[in-house]
């Protein structure tokens, strides 16, 4: 049967088993990853899965069952046992949960996509990552590691209300780093990211990163920065580079506004909340350099779709604007229960997952300034970039960031590198400290943001630029 018909066949066994609302994600995704070491590939990684998962909605609970297998017989008792486990679990009554109003629609969607990341043959996927990873090793990396990863994703979605929306989802990315030992020193430098880049487009974003033209440049960093004087500790000015400022918002702003973790529903993962609903529309989160969107609409940004997993359509939203905070990341149920009229942001990893409230792209609107022109207006400070490592409360509110580099910047001007850079911080004391932010802005892609239990991984963007702070506390070393 198709999977048009598998996902009906699921909706309407929920429906007869008690559900007063139900749906039914398939699901196929194909997936690839390739390793290199050193000038030598390393690992290469192939798979595919398909499979249907349906929700069933009774009285006040939820209930979900997943099957690897699209036969009317198997989604037909899916969609009996999603509805038996809600019956079940409405014996411990809850509040009532109602659903934000949705319109039913038939559509089809997919990612813009120049040249197919699973068509590109292995050997110049490998002879790229070969090529990258021995000039590292030539330029002096003790260890020099590249990597891509593709995934191809087709989704079918059905509900009780008249949904019928199909969308192919292609995503890739990648990147490259430089690793140098000393004495009791290891240091590692990566580009475009300590991750790669990512997003929701074809092969032709990792063409664009160019990899073999900066891996000289990162391998020797890398070494300079063994013997670079470490990052003294103080208060002064902050400048971050887009990247850093892309993990800053995904911490700190990002999983803040995730309206089940302000709600309580989810505690997983370091996180409720610190923000209270009550100020929603009147708390001052930030400058009035600040604007946040929730935009899943942004072409090839890695958070971007034509309808989230409940089928709403992909909107752009104000999280954040000009310091304010205005809007959450939502779902349909934990809108109704906040007297919202929106959800728009639920997302499942795959087919055998329950949908949550994931990020799409949350990011910056572009600032007036460029990056010249804050080193410029900074008298004394440091400037960091790319991530090294972080931490952050249970309420995403105290965090402390490190760096892979940072430089110091006097009267103007770019000066020495500074080794082992942090910066710590209180989220909206920060964010009320930017007082410049640039307008080149990239919309960097998190593919490994980590939620839920059993653990779901979400693919999530974050429109960055490189923005100054004021009075940071930095150099802090346990």
């Amino acid at each position: 049967m198709s999977e048009f018909d598998a996902a009906e066949a699921a909706v309407q066994a929920a429906l007869d088993a008690g559900a007063r609302y139900a749906d039914a994600r398939v699901m196929h995704r194909r997936y690839e990853s390739m390793t290199a070491r050193s000038g030598e590939v390393e690992a290469l990684t192939q798979d595919e899965n398909v499979g249907l998962g349906v929700r069933a909605l009774v009285g006040s609970s939820w209930g979900f069952q997943a099957v690897p297998e699209l036969s009317d017989r198997a989604a037909r008792d899916a969609g009996r046992r999603a509805a038996r486990t809600a019956t079940a679990s409405g014996l411990v009554p809850g509040p009532p949960v109602d659903l934000v109003p949705a319109t039913p629609v038939t559509a089809s969607w997919s990612a813009p996509c120049e040249v197919d990341p699973l068509g590109v043959s292995l050997a110049t996927k490998g002879d790229l990552l070969v090529a990258a990873t021995r000039t590292m090793a030539d330029h002096g990396a003790d260890l020099a590691e590249g990597l891509y990863q593709v995934w191809d994703t087709a989704k079918w979605f059905v509900s009780s209300e008249g949904h019928r929306i199909d969308q192919r989802i292609r995503e890739c990315g990648g990147g490259i780093s430089a690793t140098s030992v000393g004495d009791g020193e290891t240091q590692r430098r990566s580009w475009p990211s300590y991750r790669g880049q990512y997003g929701t487009t074809g092969w032709e974003l990792v063409d664009s990163l160019d990899l073999t033209a900066h891996a000289a440049r990162i391998a020797e960093e890398s070494r300079e920065l063994l013997s670079a004087p470490l990052c003294p500790a103080g208060e002064t000015d902050l400048i971050l580079g887009g990247e850093q400022l892309a993990l800053q918002i995904h911490e700190s702003v990002g999983h803040a506004i995730e309206l089940d973790r302000i709600l309580g529903w989810e505690a997983a993962f370091a996180g409720t909340s610190w923000l209270d609903l009550a100020q929603l529309g009147s708390l001052r989160y930030g400058s009035e350099l600040m604007n946040v969107t929730i935009d899943p609409t942004i072409p090839g940004a890695l958070g971007s779709f034509g309808y989230d997993d409940e089928g709403s359509p992909a909107v752009k939203r104000d999280a954040v604007r000009a310091g304010r905070w205005v809007g959450v990341l939502a779902g349909r149920d934990s809108a109704a229960v906040a007297g919202l009229d929106y959800g728009g942001s639920v997302r499942a990893d795959g087919w055998a997952r329950l949908p949550m409230v994931r990020m799409t792209n949350v990011g910056l609107e572009p600032g007036p300034h460029s990056l010249e022109e804050i080193i410029a207006a900074t008298d004394q400070g440091v400037l960091m970039d790319i991530n090294r490592s972080w931490s952050i409360d249970d309420k995403r509110l105290n965090f402390q960031f490190g760096c892979e580099i940072g430089w110091e910047i006097r009267n103007g001007r770019r000066g020495r590198m500074l080794r082992n850079p942090t910066y710590t911080g209180i989220g909206p004391l920060f964010w009320r400290s930017m007082d410049m932010l640039s307008a080149e802005i990239v919309s960097w892609g998190t593919p490994n943001c980590g939620k839920g239990q059993p653990g779901q991984v979400g693919h999530t963007g974050h429109p960055a630029a490189p923005a100054r702070f004021r009075n940071v506390r930095v150099g802090v070393h346990a």
